[in-house]
């Protein structure tokens, strides 16, 4: 695939859609766990158009739910591409949700997702279109990827290591 081509590739995804009665809580908020299957369908959408492969998620780091969404709320998923490994994708995923008939838009969540696209043979990780950021924005968002997702292999060690201390003790 030539570079030219890759450049044509879509760097960002964006979904919207209305939060119905059957995504919220016993509270009349969206659950935390809709909230988290919306991230992984856009990132899953996102992956897909980036690699031009079927992929997978591998991690999520860096999660955090800053404000509720209330039902009929216009929620609207945006996944930026914001790192490429060999296989992998990192994407920058926010959540913002306001009333549909008005309003300012809030930030309700933000993390960053990470795909590996998989061979169509072996389900084994296959190379996807490298990206390079361009500017200095792209850059930052580039390296703060990388750092939420190291913060989070941090925390999954941890708590590996409490696991086996457990068993043992």
């Amino acid at each position: 695939m030539s570079g030219e081509q890759r450049e044509l590739k879509p760097r960002e995804l964006t979904m919207r859609f209305l939060a119905e009665p059957t995504d919220v809580n016993y509270g009349g908020k969206v659950h935390g766990g809709v909230v988290m299957k919306w991230i992984d369908q856009a990132g899953y959408a996102a992956a897909v158009g980036w690699s031009g492969r079927y992929s997978v998620t591998v991690a999520v780091g860096g999660i955090r739910f800053v404000a509720p969404i209330r039902t009929s709320d216009l929620v609207t998923v945006r996944a930026k591409l914001v790192h490429t490994g060999t296989t992998s994708m990192h994407f920058a995923i926010d959540v913002t949700a306001r009333d549909p008939m008005g309003g300012e838009s809030r930030l309700c969540t933000h993390c960053v997702i990470v795909f590996v696209a998989l061979d169509g043979v072996e389900g084994s990780p296959t190379p996807v279109p490298p990206w390079t950021p361009i500017n200095e924005v792209d850059k930052s968002l580039a390296e703060y990827a990388l750092k939420v997702m190291a913060l989070s292999k941090g925390i999954e060690d941890t708590v590996a290591r409490y696991r086996h201390a457990a068993v043992e003790g």
